[in-house]
């Protein structure tokens, strides 16, 4: 079967079941597990969406997706966080991310609004 690539993404410090939920879809998943790996990668290639984890061990608090938005405001990017933290969803959503979802998010939902994010056809015919 041949799956046609509709985005190419960065998936910056997901790991487990984010992971396998991005490989579901009809996209190019480039993983990288630092934001010193991924702002490496911005310069080199092209992507369509960036998917990125709020803490990384290398850049706390944010850091690569603040830096991220400065530089590249037009990109769509998609911030995910633990549960519950409150702080962390105000300030990405401050800076602009095109979508949060927290450690709770369903299976479904993740993968429901990734589809949108991207403007990939419905997601339940995915």
């Amino acid at each position: 079967m041949i799956v046609l690539v509709k985005a190419t993404v960065l998936s910056v410090g997901l790991k487990g079941k984010s992971k396998a939920l991005l490989k579901q879809l009809p996209i190019r998943v480039v993983n990288m597990r630092t934001g010193l790996e991924a702002s490496r990668s911005l310069k080199n290639e092209k992507f369509d969406s960036i998917i990125s984890n709020w803490e990384l061990p290398d850049m706390k608090d944010g850091l690569f997706l603040k830096g991220l938005r400065r530089i590249k405001p037009d990109i769509t990017t998609i911030a995910v966080m633990k549960a519950g933290n409150t702080s962390q969803e105000i300030s990405a959503r401050s800076v602009g991310v095109s979508a949060v979802l927290t450690s709770d998010t369903t299976d479904e939902i993740f993968r429901q609004t990734v589809a949108e994010i991207l403007g990939l056809r419905s997601a339940d015919s995915i």
